[in-house]
């Protein structure tokens, strides 16, 4: 499939291994595994960040094959799901990094068409999560909040 604002295609990314059972060298339960993801949401690391650490320091190689749900999920149920979906998150982030940086650099105009994409990925993911539910149907994004978001 092509990239939505280049001209060319993009790289196949990789797969991850079909897992069905737990592996034999996964030492912790699903209750351990629900306790140190937890544990990790209360430090503010995002869900991503948790999933990293879980593999590369514990040995967790998927979180969902061992307790049956999902990092979201467990967060859910646990009152930690944060107030918006990550990559819209990192999306904002990069936005308002991108204004501050315009702010002081004027006449910088591929970054300001840089900006003008990064916005409007953010719109289109908006537009969906509004649809799925993740967001209140009322929810936009303004600079000035998410730039206060941000920080």
């Amino acid at each position: 499939m092509a990239r939505m604002h280049r001209r060319k295609r993009g790289k196949s990314g990789s797969t991850k291994p079909v897992m069905k059972a737990k592996p034999v060298w996964v030492k912790y339960s699903d209750k351990e595994v629900v306790n140190l993801v937890l544990e990790l949401a209360k430090k503010g690391k995002s869900m991503s960040m948790i999933g990293l650490i879980l593999r590369d320091t514990y040995g967790i190689p998927s979180v969902k094959v061992i307790t049956g749900k999902s990092i979201k999920k467990i967060l859910e149920e646990n009152g930690l799901k944060p107030k918006l979906p990550e990559d819209l998150q990192n999306l904002i982030k990069k936005a308002v990094n991108l204004r501050k940086h315009l702010e002081n650099n004027k006449h910088d105009v591929h970054n300001k068409r840089n900006l003008q994409l990064i916005e409007s990925k953010i719109k289109r993911l908006v537009k969906y999560y509004r649809r799925v539910g993740e967001l209140p149907k009322d929810w936009i994004y303004i600079y000035d909040q998410a730039k206060l978001q941000v920080e």
